[in-house]
């Protein structure tokens, strides 16, 4: 908790802090999701490939686009950190800052993740997500979350003075530099903030800490997405299993998660249009 030096408040104090809020992007310009479309291609989808990301380790796929992906729970209450790329150029990936932004703290059927400047665009949809129901619980928190960074071995190091090496930051680097047949350090410089799937978090009311608890995903939950762009992905299970006690140890019980590929019916997706980067000349006022 930050100090406040027992500073004085002014007298207007009161009225200051009664101005109302203002949400900094409203959204209801953003291109539409035509999720419509994407049910009804839903339906005529079959699955063509999966992955198992082990426990503490992770795992990397592509998705082709115009496909589904899901990351489906297997076997216990397991979170995971979840990077995405475009398959052509690394440098566009997941923005989680913008995505936050231009949606919220946590994420749902009908959001997009969308991708870093100076592309900014939608690289996923969510269509389907099986903890849809959870909401917002009493402590203000929900699931799957756009505000965490991800375990990494450097945090680690600071707050506790060792090194542990399944992190999710070291197991996605691990992953992508399998995925690309690149070196570790140069796979690190591309591994994002990411999306923290079936996570249940927020943020404590008196501090305004981030926390997280157990997460409430259980064995055949799944959260799905369709494929805007052509994408390589990485999914850490995370080592702290659940996240209901800590994580960077080997003291929590983990789970294996499974990615699944699914390619609907080309017709299904005709005349949809896909998102094209930003147009914005990228001349900055010069």
């Amino acid at each position: 908790m930050h100090r406040t030096l027992d500073m004085p408040a002014p007298s207007d104090a009161e009225e200051r802090r009664s101005k109302p809020p203002v949400v900094v992007y409203p959204n209801e310009t953003l291109p539409p999701a035509g999720l419509d479309v994407l049910y009804a291609a839903r339906q005529s989808m079959s699955k063509v490939a999966e992955i198992i990301v082990p426990p503490r380790e992770a795992g990397s796929f592509r998705v082709p686009k115009g496909h589904f992906f899901r990351i489906v729970s297997m076997e216990g209450s397991q979170v995971g950190d979840l990077n995405l790329w475009n398959a052509a150029d690394l440098s566009e990936c997941f923005f989680s800052g913008k995505t936050r932004a231009l949606h919220a703290t946590h994420v749902g059927v009908g959001d997009r993740l969308w991708s870093t400047l100076p592309y900014l665009r939608p690289m996923a949809t969510i269509t389907y997500d099986t903890l849809g129901w959870y909401g917002w619980d009493a402590d203000g928190a929900g699931i799957h979350d756009v505000i965490g960074t991800r375990c990494d071995p450097y945090t680690n190091r600071l707050l506790k003075g060792d090194d542990y090496h399944h992190c999710c930051h070291s197991n996605l680097s691990r992953a992508l530099a399998s995925e690309m047949n690149i070196p570790v350090r140069e796979a690190e410089a591309h591994v994002h903030d990411v999306l923290n799937v079936f996570m249940c978090t927020g943020f404590t009311r008196d501090t305004h800490q981030y926390f997280m608890k157990a997460s409430p995903v259980r064995p055949g939950d799944f959260i799905e997405f369709f494929a805007e762009i052509d994408l390589v992905g990485a999914l850490s299970a995370c080592p702290g299993g659940d996240c209901g006690s800590g994580h960077s140890s080997d003291l929590a019980p983990c789970y294996p998660l499974r990615v699944e590929i699914w390619q609907p019916d080309p017709e299904s997706l005709a005349g949809r249009a896909f998102p094209e980067r930003s147009p914005y000349p990228g001349t900055h006022g010069l």
